[in-house]
């Protein structure tokens, strides 16, 4: 049965990194995305653009750190573009974002409870949608798995992020799912993919 990632996931991920990068001392999900931050270039490609709080810092590094294990690349502003002040809406951080946007092949919306009060994310999500329409998808983050996600009402028109093992397997994979239809999260960032149908 599918299942949502959970805080829990998300927060044992952050830690797992923030170990790994550094070397002992105790750092915040902040302090280790900035001190590894590497400026993008005009013509890097990522594989996801993770749309999200800056309040959820130790959230987004444990995602960031989940996607990236499965060979993802992944843009978050505050590591990719560390002078973009996302304090202020301007029209310089805007275009950057648009520029970021543009070199995405996917967007995922992090969906917390910090996510309704971000000035950015509903922007990002309706520009990505309007350049690569299908391509968007919403990942909730959700105390328990099971947990059904109930989020701003416009968020109801985007697949959702969930996980789940194969049939008769132990394997488990990250899918992309709607109500009619689901694709892996590599399928689902690739140019152009089909939708899978539910088998009855």
């Amino acid at each position: 049965m599918p299942t949502f990632f959970t805080k829990a996931e998300a927060r044992a991920a952050a830690r797992t990194s923030i170990v790994a990068k550094s070397f002992g001392a105790t750092k915040t999900a902040t302090q280790v995305i900035r001190e590894s931050r590497s400026a993008a270039t005009d013509t890097e490609k990522f594989d996801i653009f993770l749309s999200h709080s800056i309040v959820d810092a130790e959230l987004v590094l444990g995602v960031k750190h989940l996607l990236e294990q499965r060979g993802l690349k992944v843009y978050v502003d505050w590591k990719n573009d560390a002078k973009l002040d996302r304090s202020a809406v301007t029209p310089e951080t805007a275009e950057m974002l648009k520029k970021r946007m543009n070199q995405s092949a996917s967007l995922l919306y992090l969906a917390s409870e910090a996510a309704s009060n971000s000035k950015w994310m509903p922007w990002e999500l309706g520009y990505f949608d309007g350049l690569r329409g299908g391509h968007v998808a919403v990942m909730p983050l959700v105390d328990d798995p099971n947990d059904r996600f109930v989020g701003q009402e416009y968020l109801g028109l985007y697949p959702k992020v969930t996980q789940d093992s194969y049939k008769g397997t132990t394997k488990k994979d990250v899918f992309v799912e709607k109500a009619t239809g689901w694709a892996t999260l590599d399928e689902f960032r690739q140019p152009t993919f089909s939708w899978h149908k539910y088998s009855a």
